[in-house]
């Protein structure tokens, strides 16, 4: 706030994102789990400590108005803040930045995030009401992580919070296989007899869920199943279960708009998105980048413009993070030329290495979209391994396009715009060889397209690229320490030290002894800038 030239007295309205203040520990009640609190510092002297706030939403009841605010006092400061569920947080994320609250239309929101079972929501853009609809079955979203965790080689992983992305990428070297497949219906079948859609609780959806996770286990042992299957095949049940659950929802409601928002850490799986949209169970379908928590903050401003503005659409872009901080580059490692678009375009077709792209604000969301991206030709199949050598990844991670809107559709099926990398797509058969960088175990791509309006930077380095190489596209990964947030600033880059190459603003910034930095030398008479001095 300071940096943006704002302090506390500036605040108009205090809103914050609700939660129920516990420890994860699934095996107690919810009302058993231990009371937290955070702080957020007013100024040098001052903390403001919150410890109220609305509740989660882990199990919406039809009568519930999502809608509805909760003030809360805090009597020393004569401050008073507002609250709204963090479901409702994920609710309206999505629809105030989808296109159907920008043209005035109803929608069906669907929310699974971890810590409660999908909900399906219906918002009536003219009566500005939103209809509970449900839960669609009783599974927790973070099941996708606990139940990986009892299969190799997520069993020996303590990190939570990146195996979901993990496991989506693994799931490429298993097989569907229809003996599981047929247990996990079986297990479920047995599990919901009798469940009651309205008495049920969290805390039974919870049981649910992990005696699932048991059961396929106890399963996968007794048959001494490949773990590789029992995760790709868990991965298309879910998937089935969300179709078939959302179709059955649709049929029960015939005269409603057939629109989707798709938000909560779920969405963040593509092909979960790509099943769905693919399915035509909706005419059209919406998934914001910034699906999970990472869209929170957004989501819970939108609930309180839409009660207390009456503003229902949002004015947006996704690159709307912090700016590239102004550091003095301290990495003698390091010299520097100016360099343009074009310059850069062959930089990148010469020499085929990756180039740290560090440009305008940062993406929100958790996926780099060109402004905080390492970027690469795609046209050598060991450019994977070495993007996820650099990166820290393992050797099955894939890496993804960003390419140019016009030409998606030649080179990818089906290749329609997606500028947020949220869908899968097919790598076409006469491409995989003059990409394979981009190419997944399983022929599929998480596709970035990009037009000129979107982003015109990328655009034009792109559009160089291509007429120097033919090729409409190169590898897109974040830029960003493992498992952190998106460098902010040149120096971070430089002291990360694994890109050789980083373009910033018209200037690009190279190692010593980079083959760029050879040839500049032998063409200036040996001059070439240093970094130190600037």
């Amino acid at each position: 706030m300071l940096s943006h030239g704002y302090s506390f007295k500036d605040i108009d309205r205090l809103v914050i994102d609700g939660w129920d203040f516990y420890t994860i520990n699934a095996h107690l009640p919810f009302d058993q789990h231990e009371q937290l609190s955070f702080e957020i510092k007013i100024n040098k002297e001052k903390s403001l400590t919150i410890n109220k706030l609305a509740a989660y939403g882990h199990l919406v009841k039809e009568t519930e108005n999502i809608l509805k605010q909760e003030t809360f006092e805090v009597s020393e400061l004569g401050l008073a803040y507002k609250s709204y569920k963090h479901v409702s947080s994920h609710v309206f994320a999505a629809y105030c930045t989808s296109p159907f609250a920008k043209s005035g239309e109803d929608s069906y929101i669907l929310v699974w995030d971890g810590g409660m079972p999908p909900q399906l929501f219906y918002y009536r853009y003219e009566e500005n009401k939103v209809e509970n609809l449900g839960w669609l079955f009783p599974f927790m979203g973070y099941m996708y992580i606990t139940f990986s965790h009892e299969f190799e080689p997520f069993n020996k992983l303590n990190d939570h919070l990146s195996v979901a992305g993990k496991v989506m990428a693994y799931v490429a070297l298993g097989k569907l296989d229809a003996m599981i497949m047929g247990k996990f219906r079986e297990i479920y079948k047995e599990l919901i007899e009798g469940v009651d859609s309205f008495t049920m609780s969290i805390d039974q959806v919870m049981k649910i869920t992990n005696e699932f996770t048991r059961r396929s286990k106890e399963f996968c042992d007794s048959e001494k199943l490949l773990h590789a299957n029992m995760l790709a095949t868990f991965q298309v049940f879910l998937q089935e279960l969300l179709i078939e659950n959302l179709t059955r929802k649709v049929k029960e409601k015939p005269t409603l708009v057939k629109n989707l928002c798709f938000s909560g850490g779920s969405s963040l799986n593509i092909k979960w998105n790509s099943g769905i949209r693919n399915r035509g169970i909706f005419n059209s379908m919406w998934v914001p980048p910034f699906p999970n928590d990472a869209g929170s903050a957004i989501g819970t401003a939108c609930c309180e413009m839409i009660v207390s503005d009456n503003i229902r659409s949002l004015e947006w872009s996704v690159y709307s993070g912090p700016p590239v901080m102004d550091i003095n580059h301290t990495e003698s490692e390091y010299l520097f030329n100016d360099c343009t678009l074009e310059e850069l375009a062959k930089i990148l077709f010469e020499y085929n290495e990756p180039v740290a792209f560090i440009n305008g604000s940062a993406e929100m969301g958790p996926r780099s979209l060109g402004n905080r991206s390492l970027l690469s030709p795609a046209v050598s199949p060991d450019m994977k391994k070495l993007l996820n050598e650099m990166k820290g990844r393992e050797d099955y991670r894939p890496v993804a396009p960003i390419c140019l809107e016009e030409y998606a559709m030649e080179v990818f099926n089906p290749g329609v715009p997606d500028p947020y990398m949220l869908y899968e797509h097919m790598v076409r058969i006469d491409w995989k060889d003059k990409v394979p960088a981009i190419c997944h175990l399983d022929g599929t791509a998480r596709l970035q397209t990009v037009n000129s309006n979107q982003n015109p930077t990328i655009y034009e380095l792109l559009t160089h690229y291509k007429k120097l190489s033919g090729i409409p596209l190169l590898c897109n990964t974040s830029a960003n320490f493992n498992g952190k947030g998106f460098f902010p600033d040149i120096n971070s880059v430089m002291k990360w030290g694994k890109a050789n190459y980083i373009w910033n603003d018209g200037r690009i910034y190279f190692k010593k002894n980079s083959p760029y930095s050879k040839n500049v030398s032998k063409m200036n008479g040996g001059y070439v800038k240093n970094t130190v001095s600037q």
